[in-house]
């Protein structure tokens, strides 16, 4: 190629981890243990922040010898891997809940703290009271932390308003942090968390239905905000699966994705719901049924799993294995929350592999291009493959493994995380001897 220019060239990676290399929007268990890594690779990045090449280092640099380069990054004895993709979060609240962990390492369980008014309800509280921009802040800061630790693409849940009013301003929160920061964003409404107090499941439905929806729809035809996914947290004592059906459909009605939280402390049928209204992606699912994992194979519904959330609540760890022997897609998210305080997918990579006896090779794929699925997004993200989004990280490592291996050590493991060709964060504290 002669003349021209592009953005960005990373030269010479020990490992280049694309996990996809023929345009596939997911991955079930075979295709997982195959992932596409090549050896002494380079990526070219455009100045649009787009893939355009992938391939042998010696290959590249002869096909861009003409080529003008804003930046050239050697990545000898390194590692270069796609963006992380965190598939479930809740990360705009008031009001952590950390009094609450002793109560839980003391014995209470997740309901008896919700039924006591704590848990949802606390944050509710808390985050009717805050301010828009206080709001937006502490968001910010959970979000850089998520990028540092590699994420580019994150699902982010609206959910501690509960009223009208408040669900509309985690969800401006949202599209404020998404218009403002490099981090790409999938928005979800979540307005069906909990049950307000005062209120009948029914109730909160009819509102839901009646109010929330189409005040959404107005604020994007208006172009104010954009929403992506509808959920609802389908769990016995709170929206039951008749409520829970009505809430998606309506949902589905104004565009928006199904993807919801369910089967999570009680068998609720809900994998199969979700199947049923080709929903986009289930999440928990600890309490799923054989019937279940059957309907998410068929139906090509994402089982988005989350092994902080068993892991804390010491719930019994989600059957990944049955589900990719079943041909579920699986993905991986950190359910990040004020009762999930996970902001690293390193981390949930790790305790997908130990706890739920996932190899390392699935959980990256689940933390990836899996994700990138349950969000709708496998097009553009999840993958290291010409025509997408240019989310990269570097690792100062010769083998990717590392990343899921040093439980714990993303801090010095992780040298560059790019969005769109932008070096968006560089690990200074790493030193070239």
């Amino acid at each position: 190629m002669a003349g021209g220019e592009c953005k960005l060239l990373l030269e010479g990676a020990q490992q280049l981890v694309l996990v996809c290399a023929k345009g596939e929007k997911y991955l079930l268990e075979a295709g997982m243990q195959h992932l596409a890594v090549l050896e002494n690779a380079s990526v070219v990045i455009g100045k649009d922040g787009y893939i355009k090449a992938v391939g042998d280092a010696d290959a590249i640099r002869k096909q861009f010898s003409g080529v003008f380069f804003e930046r050239i990054i050697d990545c000898s004895g390194k590692c270069i891997l796609p963006g992380l993709v965190d598939a479930h979060t809740h990360p705009v609240w008031a009001g952590d809940r950390v009094h609450e962990f002793a109560l839980k390492l003391a014995g209470a369980s997740y309901m008896d703290i919700h039924q006591a008014g704590g848990g949802i309800h606390f944050t509710v509280e808390h985050t009717q009271k805050a301010l828009e921009d206080e709001l937006l802040k502490s968001f910010k800061c959970r979000l850089l932390r998520m990028l540092r630790a590699g994420t580019t693409l994150v699902e982010c849940k609206s959910g501690y308003g509960l009223n009208l009013e408040t669900e509309i301003k985690m969800l401006r929160v949202i599209e404020r942090a998404r218009q403002d920061m490099a981090i790409s964003i999938s928005s979800t409404y979540c307005g069906a968390h909990s049950v307000p107090k005062g209120k009948t499941a029914i109730e909160a439905a009819d509102d839901i239905i009646q109010r929330h929806l189409p005040k959404l729809k107005e604020l994007d035809l208006n172009g104010e905000i954009h929403v992506d996914n509808i959920d609802v947290f389908c769990e016995k004592g709170v929206f039951d699966l008749n409520s829970t059906r009505r809430i998606l459909q309506a949902g589905k009605d104004i565009g928006l994705q199904i993807n919801f939280h369910g089967d999570e402390l009680h068998p609720m049928k809900c994998a199969e719901l979700g199947a049923e209204m080709g929903a986009r992606a289930v999440s928990h699912l600890e309490e799923i049924s054989d019937e279940g994992i059957t309907a998410l194979a068929r139906a090509r519904c994402a089982a988005v799993l989350l092994p902080t959330t068993a892991y804390i609540l010491r719930l019994k760890q989600p059957q990944a294995r049955k589900m990719l022997k079943e041909g579920v897609i699986v993905a991986l998210g950190s359910d990040f929350n004020p009762n999930a305080y996970c902001c690293s997918m390193l981390m949930v990579m790790h305790l997908a592999c130990v706890n739920m006896k996932m190899s390392m090779k699935e959980a990256l794929a689940a933390a990836t291009i899996n994700a990138a699925y349950a969000l709708g997004k496998s097009d553009s993200h999840g993958s290291i493959e010409t025509g997408k989004q240019g989310d990269l990280i570097i690792i100062n490592s010769p083998r990717w493994e590392h990343l899921i291996y040093q439980f714990g050590g993303h801090q010095e493991l992780i040298e560059c995380v790019i969005v769109k060709g932008k070096i968006v964060y560089k690990n200074d504290s790493i030193l070239d001897f």
